[in-house]
């Protein structure tokens, strides 16, 4: 098996990944005053990790991330639908939202949104989906490669 040169690949990864979660933050906190939120955060943290995935190999950031993305999708879910379930609890409509504003020790005067706990679990099903329903097509392929090179 040839060896190849790929620094430059690597270097520009750790880079490009690194702007891309940065971005996929900024648009989750934005996203309940501006355009960005859960959605498009979260699609922005799984296109970095399937750069990494692509970069660097599967075992390779499996050792680094061993992270059950089925699991974070239903968790996910889960805190979705319990911020829309707890407006129903405080006698509100389903997914009614509401801010406040809090004085945080380092951050200042800082306002605070239910419609965040929404978006969190939006960020964490979609990276979740996204990232299973890649592995699995990634992982099945090369499953069946390596069975048509065992019945060679």
């Amino acid at each position: 098996m040839a060896h190849t040169n790929d620094i430059i690949l690597k270097t520009m990864t750790q880079l490009i990944a690194f702007i891309l979660l940065g971005f996929s933050i900024y648009l989750f906190f934005a996203g309940h005053n501006a355009p960005g939120g859960g959605f498009i955060g979260g699609l922005m943290t799984a296109a970095a990790i399937i750069l990494m995935y692509i970069t660097y190999g599967y075992e390779k950031i499996e050792q680094i991330l061993p992270i059950n993305f089925t699991t974070m999708f239903v968790a996910g879910l889960g805190i979705a639908t319990l911020a829309g379930i707890g407006s129903i609890v405080l006698g509100h409509p389903f997914l009614s939202q509401t801010f406040e504003y809090y004085n945080l020790p380092i951050m200042g005067e800082t306002e605070l949104a239910t419609a965040l706990i929404f978006d969190l679990g939006v960020y964490l099903g979609v990276v979740g989906v996204t990232m299973t329903i890649i592995l699995t097509i990634a992982t099945d392929s090369d499953a069946k490669e390596d069975e048509e090179k065992a019945e060679a």
